[in-house]
């Protein structure tokens, strides 16, 4: 008997977490990858810049990568891209402002040129390797987002991307209900589908809320108006232009990646921006307060952000005034709570008046609550159901939700990253792990930083560090002079001679303790100082610094 066909679904980000979104789908000898995101570091991944998936399954498997799909531009569905794309030489699908936004990211890491970039459009219909693609339309919070039909000799797989259902989007472009039932009726294997906002009940509201929002607002302002948002959130910077237009105030853009999406959005027509509107920085400076707004980046706090320079004083060009209304139109992403609160609070010592979505109807999410959720199943109608896109928590919630839909419990998984989910026509069963984790990102080093430096991280930023720094005879073993010792971040030395003076009888003893023990490595004097003042250390001030022992031979 022939045995019968299977498909595998083995996420290797996205799940247990918000962000580095990336699923694979293989069937036999062919893999297809949807999404390549990264993640922001959260407050114990000291001095990291952004976190990426371990792609260590797609290397070992790279001849049979077919390519990768892409649901929208969102840096937590593409921002692991230049990174992905420098080991793996694969095709990238996806639409218009997806790769405009991917491009400028290549470009910046010379890859532009080499990567293999094909549009689409929704209603598309693509053939990589075994795997028939349709992209089909979903609102979200950036225009040019898409679901994915995937169909597979196993059956068809839906995979929401990020959306929500808004029946008046800001662009008029709805969710493709009619081909999203279609695939319905015709029979789905399985869906995949975003759990973000699991946890609300009801309807999000229409992006269009925001506009409202913003019209009062902008009426009421007397002075100069900062809105701080995503850079991606092209929607809400068109709604802040077109109001920024009726209340003849012009627009400067604050902020790199602010400045990149603008442009781009502009060129690819999808921000639309009435002639004289936009001016540069210089010249809004120059303008009367009441006739400027600033769209820049910070809404999530982040340290280097214009927001935050703003708000430490620190911006070359723009300064906070009193009277200056700030709209942060953004909710905090979960672990970013502090840095936003901190910066408001900033804001409101300089006399700002600040406008932020815990008070306010300033912002709105890009993804679907319950009951958005539940059109989802009733329309897509799926076999299995794996949630995706979502801390654990979320994930209960939406199986849950698949369950009260009438999906048999057999049929729901809740997968975590690296699992490998086999599905046939009739069963699913999981069938072991791959590798997946994290990769970290601290400047130009991919992957160097492990848990080892972030240990050591850690203890620095806890503790501090004590330095021993001694010259001895290589013939005799005497010390020559020293010991010196040199404190950062433990104590300060001046203020405290006296701990320090005891610091170094330790090391002495220990040193002699060592000639007495005949002990010539260098290697096992170095461990036995360590051990003897770190023990002393704690003992008078239960902390524990790094020690590092420096020994010269002469």
């Amino acid at each position: 008997m022939a045995r019968e066909p299977k498909i595998s679904l083995i996420p290797l980000g996205g799940l247990g977490e918000i962000g580095k979104n990336m699923m694979v789908v293989r069937y036999g000898e062919n893999i297809l990858v949807i999404d390549s995101g990264l993640m922001f570091p959260e407050e114990d991944l000291l001095g990291i810049d952004i976190v990426i998936p371990d792609i260590t399954y797609l290397l070992e498997n790279k001849n049979i990568v077919r390519g990768i799909v892409l649901t929208h531009g969102h840096e937590d569905h593409i921002g692991a891209l230049p990174y992905v794309l420098k080991q793996l030489d694969v095709p990238v699908y996806g639409t218009r402002l997806t790769l405009g936004i991917l491009r400028e990211k290549l470009r910046e890491r010379n890859l532009a040129d080499s990567a293999k970039l094909h549009c689409v459009k929704p209603r598309d219909v693509i053939q990589v390797g075994p795997f028939k693609i349709e992209f089909i339309r979903v609102s979200h919070s950036i225009p040019d987002a898409v679901a994915l039909a995937i169909e597979t000799p196993v059956g068809v797989i839906v995979h929401t991307g990020d959306f929500k259902i808004d029946q008046t989007p800001v662009d008029g472009e709805v969710t493709d209900f009619y081909r999203l039932a279609q695939l319905g009726d015709r029979g789905v294997l399985a869906l995949l589908s975003d759990s973000t906002n699991v946890e609300r009940p009801g309807y999000t509201m229409s992006e269009r809320v925001v506009g409202i929002t913003f019209d009062d607002t902008f009426r009421k302002a007397g002075e100069r108006i900062i809105v701080a948002t995503f850079a991606s959130n092209v929607h809400r910077l068109q709604q802040a232009i077109t109001t920024a237009h009726r209340y003849n105030r012009k627009v400067a853009v604050v902020g790199r990646s602010m400045v990149n999406v603008v442009n781009i959005a502009r060129e690819l027509g999808y921000l639309k921006v009435p002639d004289g509107v936009l001016v540069e920085l210089d010249e809004a400076g120059r303008l009367p307060r009441s006739q400027v707004v600033y769209l820049t980046t910070g809404s999530q706090g982040e340290p280097m952000s214009a927001l935050t320079r703003m708000a430490s004083r620190d911006h070359r060009q723009v300064e906070i005034m009193p009277g200056d209304t700030i709209i942060i139109s953004a909710t905090p992403i979960p672990g970013n709570e502090k840095l936003v609160a901190r910066i408001i609070d900033q804001l409101f010592k300089l006399g700002a008046n600040v406008i932020y979505e815990a008070v306010s109807g300033i912002h709105v999410s890009g993804h679907p609550s319950q009951e958005e959720l539940k059109l989802m199943f009733n329309l897509v109608k799926p076999k299995f159901f794996l949630p995706v896109h979502g801390e654990y928590r979320m994930l209960i919630r939406h199986a849950e939700l698949a369950k009260d839909m009438g999906i048999p419990e057999s049929n729901i998984f809740v997968s975590e990253n690296g699992q490998v989910l086999e599905l046939t026509k009739r069963s699913g069963h999981y069938a072991g792990r791959v590798t997946a984790g994290r990769v970290l990102v601290d400047g130009l080093g991919v992957g160097d930083v492990g848990n080892i430096v972030l240990r050591d991280r850690r203890q620095l930023s806890q503790d501090g560090i004590l330095i021993v720094v001694v010259t001895m005879s290589r013939d005799s073993g005497q010390i020559v002079s020293g010991p010196d010792i040199v404190s950062r971040g433990f104590v300060y030395v001046r203020e405290s001679e006296e701990l320090m003076e005891q610091a170094r009888e330790k090391v002495n003893a220990a040193l002699t303790k060592c000639s007495t023990k005949k002990l010539s490595e260098w290697a096992s004097i170095k461990s036995q100082v360590k051990d003897d003042l770190s023990k002393f250390l704690y003992e008078k001030t239960r902390r524990r610094p790094m020690i590092l022992p420096i020994i010269m031979e002469v």
